[in-house]
């Protein structure tokens, strides 16, 4: 069972709109890292007392030998799942090459693996991005397409934020002439949970750009990621 997130269309002719271009984002999202260092936090104890206190209210003992360590291993864990934020998209992406022969055409990363935290719920969520640039001159080293990812999946996410991130972190610091990204994923949070769904597949998608202004270039982008273009 697979979901696709398309925009609404209007059905009658009298209710057409001018085409209007994707909302932009703010560049602090993806030009610095989400946590400041003057940011306050709470104290790592403060943080394992709350894990304890969860753990309280499930109705589990929290002197049973067996969670004893559980509130330091749930937070050495959360440093793990969410190190996205203290982490530079930009500073991913600063270091280019110039030697590419007067190459053209896009460059396509696909099948990025991830996993991602749901904001909602806190539940996993994953799956794979598909991402493509035209560079303009210069080209960014293939594993940064995927440090890219990375970094903004290890934080509180939506599907469709963590989309429009990627896209807008590439087209604001690598300025090529289009970006391309499809995301898909499956949601724990409603394959484990609530409507229990399981393998129900999310797809979301941004186009700038060529990309976005050339439905050829978002057609071959698709057939390539796809498989069904050799």
């Amino acid at each position: 069972m697979d979901a696709l997130i398309k925009s609404i269309r209007p059905n009658k002719p009298s209710d057409k709109q001018p085409e209007s271009r994707p909302a932009e984002l703010d560049p602090a999202e993806f030009l610095a890292a989400a946590v400041r260092a003057d940011q306050p936090r709470p104290a790592r104890a403060e943080a394992e007392q709350a894990v304890k206190t969860l753990l309280a209210y499930i109705g589990e003992n929290t002197a049973r030998e067996g969670l004893l360590d559980t509130p330091r291993r749930v937070v050495e864990a959360f440093d793990e799942l969410y190190q996205g934020y203290h982490q530079c998209p930009a500073e991913v992406l600063d270091r280019t090459f110039g030697e590419t022969a007067g190459y053209d055409d896009f460059v396509l990363v696909r099948d990025i693996e991830f996993t991602s935290q749901c904001e909602h719920h806190m539940m996993p969520f994953y799956g794979k991005a598909h991402i493509a640039y035209t560079p303009v001159e210069r080209v960014v080293g293939l594993s940064k397409l995927a440090r890219l990812t990375d970094i903004f999946a290890r934080r509180l996410q939506t599907q469709e934020h963590l989309t429009a991130q990627i896209a807008a972190a590439i087209d604001e610091i690598l300025k090529p002439r289009g970006v391309a990204v499809l995301v898909e994923a499956e949601h724990t949070c409603m394959s484990v949970r609530g409507v229990a769904k399981h393998g129900a597949t999310t797809f979301t998608s941004r186009f700038t750009g060529m990309f976005r202004d050339n439905p050829a270039e978002q057609g071959r982008f698709l057939s390539l990621v796809r498989g069904t273009q050799r």
